[in-house]
């Protein structure tokens, strides 16, 4: 047997670490890191930890700048341990694990997420489980962030939570699960191995966003609005294969003047694929910037990345569109096209 990893297990809240109010019957945070080795002592058998409390909160209190916390911890230690694992809460764990993989990019060692729908405390709990099984990844030879969580490693640009009662809570959207648990680990995909090359960290997320859901009559107003007071980008989740009715285009033209990228998704399952009808089309041709088969946690937070890297409105679509962590994949989107539309798809693409 080899000489055991060196694992920082960082500790941020979350339901693994709740106990139940005895006045109000809710679940607050109570608990810190140290409850995470009383959980299951032998982990000490499967590497080196040790453990850091970054912060105890809910994850639906947090904030981007709680994901910077998470990044600059990462970046402060990435030399002293051969991993990394974040407990934290699964409300927006996806949205956190989106935003790290952004952030980080080269990593050469594994940044894994975790956590658990039942509280540690519980006899039930699912904790155990995901806990050893997070360090069992952080310690074997792959590089990245990903989501560890029941049967299922995840890739963390592509996690999605699906459940609020499933032990297998998440799922990857519009891909694989990168690997599976059961017995043995298995990984399905090819995965990037350990390396010795500089990671790229790329800080900070503006928050100065907005997720809108187009409803019928829904006043454009509102939009324009937002517009002059302080809103920086704009995710809109249109109809069908991301359609957005005619009355929108001005104010989505008027988002172009003013530098505010609009970012259109669909509200249906699967890919955003504009171009297929005429509101579509007319959309990318106000400027609009279609998020294809990303998620809502992976193009929010990578809207909220790019602005904060200042990256030019021009260059804003390239950029886009580039795939940095796995999260967007245009070619496979575009090949469920019907073959006679292939003109319309290589039209969209010069909007």
């Amino acid at each position: 047997m080899g000489e055991l990893k060196k694992i920082l297990m960082v500790s941020c809240g979350g339901t693994i670490s709740m106990h139940q109010n005895e006045t109000t019957g809710a679940l607050d945070v109570a608990h810190g890191a140290d409850q995470l080795f009383r959980l299951e002592p032998r982990i000490v058998e499967l590497a080196h930890i040790e453990s850091h409390e970054l912060m105890n909160v809910d994850s639906s209190n947090m904030m981007p700048a709680d994901w910077e916390k998470m990044v600059a911890i990462v970046e402060k230690n990435y030399r002293k341990y051969d991993g990394f694992v974040i407990v934290m809460g699964t409300n927006t764990m996806a949205y956190a694990s989106s935003a790290l993989s952004f952030a980080m990019q080269n990593l050469g060692k594994p940044v894994i997420l975790t956590g658990a729908q039942i509280p540690a405390e519980a006899i039930n709990t699912d904790a155990h489980n995901n806990l050893v099984n997070a360090l069992r990844v952080a310690t074997m030879d792959i590089a990245g962030v990903f989501i560890v969580f029941g049967s299922k490693i995840m890739l963390g640009c592509r996690a999605k939570k699906m459940s609020e009662a499933d032990l297998d809570a998440f799922g990857t959207f519009n891909d694989s699960d990168f690997g599976e648990i059961s017995i043995g680990i298995k990984f399905n995909k090819p995965n990037t191995s350990r390396h010795g090359n500089p990671p790229a960290f790329r800080n900070g997320f503006d928050a100065n966003i907005i997720s809108l859901t187009c409803v019928p009559g829904l006043d454009v107003d509102y939009l324009r609005f937002l517009i002059d007071n302080g809103t920086r980008g704009i995710v809109f989740r249109g109809f069908g294969s991301g359609d957005i009715p005619q009355s929108y285009l001005p104010v989505m033209e008027y988002a172009r003047e003013k530098y505010v990228p609009v970012i259109a998704t669909t509200q249906c399952r699967g890919s955003t694929i504009m171009g297929l009808n005429d509101p579509g089309l007319k959309a990318l041709q106000a400027g609009v910037i279609q998020a294809f088969d990303m998620s809502m946690e992976s193009m929010s937070t990578k809207l909220m990345w790019m602005l904060r890297q200042d990256v030019k409105y021009e260059k804003f679509k390239e950029m886009f569109h580039q795939n940095i962590a796995g999260e967007i994949n245009i070619k496979r989107t575009k090949f469920f096209i019907n073959k006679e539309l292939e003109k319309i798809v290589d039209y969209q693409e010069l909007m």
